[in-house]
């Protein structure tokens, strides 16, 4: 077919991929830094000239069609001629969190945010990011006439600012503004966080295309880095994927969107015309670095004495609400240590409750998603702290499917530039519908499969013989947290 390219803005840098379309094998790849930014705003020019950086020295040289992914929940304002109102607002941006409570209670609660579009306002959110504005900046939210998404600005940009405006899918989902039951946008949310009414890109369907170059290089939809690099993987239906930051995040895919009153489910769109049901941990590598910190140690040497300890750490159970909790709904708890005894005082038992903690506490997002009817056969783990001997040891027998630990890679970038392949191929008719195909999303067309590339990289831990041990632990975990906040965890299953 060809050569096709996928491009990563991420929060920090530019990562630009090239492939062979039909074998997803990588050619060759680019990197620039982005500026470091000062709080929770950028600059988006800076995004352009990093991407100019990473794409330098003839990167993209014979490229077909490009897909574009960038961080989440960004929020770019412009005005009635497309250019900049202010700086953008991150995805991190945590200003607004008066203003996301201010949003559940003007639209009557979270039930009602929930069966809306699929998710309750949280700081993070661009319908929250307009609130702020309008709240804050008034002047500037009444100059805004549209807004965008990083990689939806990006790729508007590549096209030389063309008359249309678009988006995906999953980019859509991640505004607190469009449905992912119905798929549709409501412009009702829009004017209740700032005020009237802007335009709004229109949706593409995932193997859309967003327009061509002067030079006749296909754009293809786009989507948001977190649905880019589900896609990379190659994550499909009976696949979790749980991500080790300071936080954690545990995300499925489904066949159809989910609709929780409490909040704890926020369902995104993926990139496949799917759905994406993800859930939040307030906690996640915070609590092993923490635990390090006290021990005197790092990472890696936490893990090292945590393989000294036996699984169930001598009876000792850390819960591991350091910073509060979302999942189970705990705002204003705190991390707490049970079941202490002098023969467990000690420090490599102390490392392995912390490990067991944190993998507990994704255990139990997990359950909200299988409580929901979300398959679980298999779960990603990814993260730096994925590769730690002792997060491999524990992770299969308490979350109780295999843990599959891909290899480093940038797979936000490469599922960007697999959707460019699928693009392409079906701008192209390179790509067909399989015989007895069933029609696509909203009754249109038969439905066209991407392009098969291989699966990632990666290690595979079964849980084997641990199992039944891991049961063990998760159980005891599960009696010590329901103790301590008798029926929280229920509310959220």
């Amino acid at each position: 077919m060809g050569i096709v390219a996928g491009l990563d803005s991420s929060s920090e840098s530019t990562r630009i991929v090239v492939c062979d379309a039909d074998t997803g094998a990588v050619i060759r790849q680019g990197y620039a830094p982005h500026p470091v930014e000062k709080g929770p705003e950028a600059d988006p020019q800076a995004w352009l000239v990093s991407l100019g950086e990473a794409a330098g020295n003839g990167l993209l040289e014979g490229v077909q069609a490009i897909g574009v992914s960038a961080q989440a929940h960004g929020l770019v304002p412009l005005d009635v001629e497309g250019n900049l109102v202010r700086p953008a607002l991150v995805g991190n941006d945590k200003r607004a969190q008066s203003a996301a409570a201010d949003l559940i209670d003007s639209l009557g609660g979270r039930s009602a945010w929930a069966q809306a579009v699929g998710a309750v306002p949280q700081a993070t959110h661009p319908v929250t990011k307009m609130r702020w504005l309008a709240r804050t900046e008034p002047a500037h939210a009444a100059r805004i006439a549209e807004i965008m998404q990083p990689q939806d600005w990006l790729a508007w940009q590549l096209l030389g600012r063309p008359a249309r405006r678009t988006t995906d899918r999953g980019g859509a989902s991640a505004t607190g503004f469009w449905s992912t039951a119905t798929a549709t946008y409501r412009p009702d949310l829009v004017e209740l966080a700032l005020g009237h009414q802007v335009r709004l890109p229109e949706v593409l369907s995932p193997s859309g295309t967003a327009g061509f170059t002067p030079e006749g290089l296909l754009i293809s939809a786009g989507t948001g880095e977190t649905m880019a690099a589900a896609f990379g993987l190659g994550v499909g239906e009976g696949d979790a994927v749980v991500s080790l930051g300071a936080s954690g995040s545990v995300f499925g895919i489904h066949h159809e969107a989910l609709a929780d009153p409490t909040g704890t489910i926020t369902s995104f769109a993926d990139a496949t015309g799917r759905h994406l049901p993800v859930v939040h941990t307030s906690n996640a590598v915070r609590v092993l670095r923490g635990a390090a910190e006290l021990l005197g140690t790092d990472l890696e040497g936490l893990s090292e004495l945590a393989l000294k300890s036996s699984p169930g750490a001598y009876g000792m159970v850390l819960l591991p609400y350091l910073e509060g909790e979302r999942t189970p709904h705990l705002p204003h708890t705190a991390g707490s240590l049970h079941g202490m005894r002098r023969e467990s005082m000690k420090p490599e038992h102390l490392a392995r409750a912390a490990v067991e903690g944190m993998l507990c506490g994704l255990a139990d997002a997990l359950d909200v998603l299988r409580g929901r009817g979300v398959a679980v056969r298999r779960v990603f783990l990814l993260g730096a702290a994925a590769d730690l001997g002792a997060v491999q040891a524990a992770a299969p027998g308490l979350f109780g499917v295999p843990v599959v630990v891909p290899q480093p890679g940038d797979y936000a970038a490469l599922g960007a530039a697999r959707q460019a392949a699928w693009a392409w191929g079906v701008a192209h008719g390179t790509l067909a519908p399989a015989p007895g195909a069933e029609a696509g999303p909203g009754g249109g067309a038969p439905w066209i499969d991407p392009p098969q590339w291989p699966a990632a990289a990666s290690q595979v831990f079964e849980p084997g013989e641990e199992l039944p041990v891991g049961r063990a632990v998760r159980q005891q975990y599960m009696a010590v947290r329901d103790e301590a906040y008798p029926g929280a965890f229920q509310r959220e299953a």
